[in-house]
């Protein structure tokens, strides 16, 4: 039976003009690998490129996960490395499996006895927790609150009230069109002492991190964060 081959994981850059953000070494492991895993393979095909790489796109294989993908096609992504072949799981931005669909695809390599190997690259939830200057030893990631306005105010009360109860920074994100709905909410309904951070376009030239109580940001001129990839964090005592 032929040595099964190795899953790792690959961090892809938070945004344009940020491919410092990569180790070399990480760059060095995806010129070697043949087969991908990805949520977009176009997404997937244009950081490669960026990376120079010296084998042709013919000789690539990519598979997408997401939405669209049908459960029991999934478990198929992993045969190469069953076969001896490396694969390489990328995420749309930051580390695969954080926040991101490629957590299945690792979940069955662990299934499979395949051995997984995290790549070290920029994660925009521990870099934003990092420069906020909040809670770093007790926090919670919830992913993205609800689109709607009644309970959206219901869930950013409620993430305020654990923090008080449980010491924890409470961060989340929304999607990018929506970022300035969810801070004119935050700014009018959240405690005026809890502290809020906006962590947006992280390791980019245009990178913004404020944190300010809530008082203060109704004072203050919020940025203009509409389509800017953003994190937010709050801390309540």
């Amino acid at each position: 039976m032929s040595k099964k081959g190795k899953l790792y994981l690959i961090p892809v850059p938070l945004g344009e003009n940020a491919g410092h953000t990569i180790p070399p070494y990480v760059v060095d492991i995806l010129h070697r690998l043949d087969y991908f895993i990805a949520e977009r393979a176009k997404t997937a095909r244009a950081y490669i490129k960026t990376t120079a790489p010296k084998k042709a796109f013919s000789e690539l294989h990519f598979f997408e996960i997401n939405k669209r993908t049908e459960q029991g096609e999934i478990p198929t992504f992993i045969h190469p490395a069953l076969e001896g072949h490396d694969i390489g799981l990328l995420s749309e931005a930051g580390c695969p499996g954080v926040a991101d669909p490629g957590a299945q695809i690792v979940a069955l390599a662990h299934q499979k006895g395949i051995e997984v190997v995290p790549l070290v690259g920029p994660s925009s939830i521990l870099l934003a927790l990092m420069a906020s200057g909040l809670n770093g030893q007790n926090f919670v990631f919830h992913g993205y609150l609800s689109p709607k306005k009644p309970e959206l105010v219901k869930e950013l009360k409620k993430l305020e009230q654990l923090s008080i109860k449980y010491g924890q920074t409470q961060i989340f994100i929304e999607t990018p069109y929506r970022n300035m709905g969810l801070m004119e909410q935050a700014v009018r309904h959240l405690s005026p002492h809890t502290r809020f951070c906006i962590a947006a376009d992280l390791t980019t030239p245009n990178e913004y991190i404020r944190t300010h109580k809530i008082a203060d940001w109704g004072k203050i001129k919020v940025p203009d964060l509409h389509k800017r990839p953003a994190i937010f964090l709050l801390y309540a005592k």
